[in-house]
């Protein structure tokens, strides 16, 4: 059986690279990106959902078919007022993975991060550990959260922060050893094809990967 996919955040670093997998893999036989504006590929298993997405249930009946992938995210820099940055990295993953329920989805993946905690004195590690928290209690199927480190790839743009940090890591991490591996940098890539791997397996439950784990994936 050939599989349909929804990706929401197909324009970033890890959706990007899920989207390009996904339509060169005989698993699936239609990708549904929901997204903000068109992307600038053409493909025959690609269909372009755009959407306001603070409209997301108008469009409710197209949450449907094997897996839903969340790689939906932002920086301070992208997004500086942090009710937006809530809604891109909390509320819109939270009712997409709502509706996939609804809808009878057999899978949810998000992206989130490591060291998310909803008592993190850091907004950004907050929201993802609210955001975890919340998808648990949803009682989904099969949910699978990946809390990858620092991400590594080519943006669009890179901000300076993010080229220092890549330049850091590239010495940090072979000192990362043991406990600390989950703290390695990874690449996009990486995770994407993690998201893959794991949307072909049948197991039913809530899986978290860390960075660490998601390498061995």
């Amino acid at each position: 059986m050939a599989y349909k996919a929804i990706i929401a955040g197909a324009s970033g670093l890890i959706g990007s690279n899920l989207v390009k997998i996904l339509l060169e893999t005989s698993q699936y036989s239609e990708v549904l990106v929901i997204v903000r504006k068109e992307l600038p590929i053409q493909h025959k298993k690609l269909v372009q959902l755009v959407i306001n997405f603070d409209e997301l249930d108008k469009h409710a009946e197209a949450i449907n078919g094997h897996a839903v992938f969340s790689c939906l995210g932002t920086t301070k820099s992208q997004t500086p007022d942090e009710q937006q940055y809530r809604k891109i990295d909390h509320d819109y993953p939270l009712q997409l993975a709502q509706l996939a329920k609804q809808n009878g989805v057999e899978q949810f993946h998000v992206v989130s991060s490591i060291g998310a905690n909803k008592n993190s004195s850091t907004f950004y590690l907050k929201l993802k550990g609210e955001l975890e928290d919340a998808l648990k209690k949803l009682g989904l199927k099969t949910l699978h959260i990946y809390q990858p480190s620092m991400l590594m790839g080519e943006r669009d743009r890179n901000h300076w922060a993010e080229k220092l940090a890549t330049g850091l890591f590239k010495i940090i991490d072979p000192l990362l050893i043991g406990g600390l591996k989950k703290y390695r940098s990874i690449k996009g890539s990486t995770v994407a094809h993690a998201m893959f791997k794991k949307s072909l397996e049948s197991a039913t439950g809530t899986f978290i990967y860390t960075s660490d784990k998601i390498h061995t994936i």
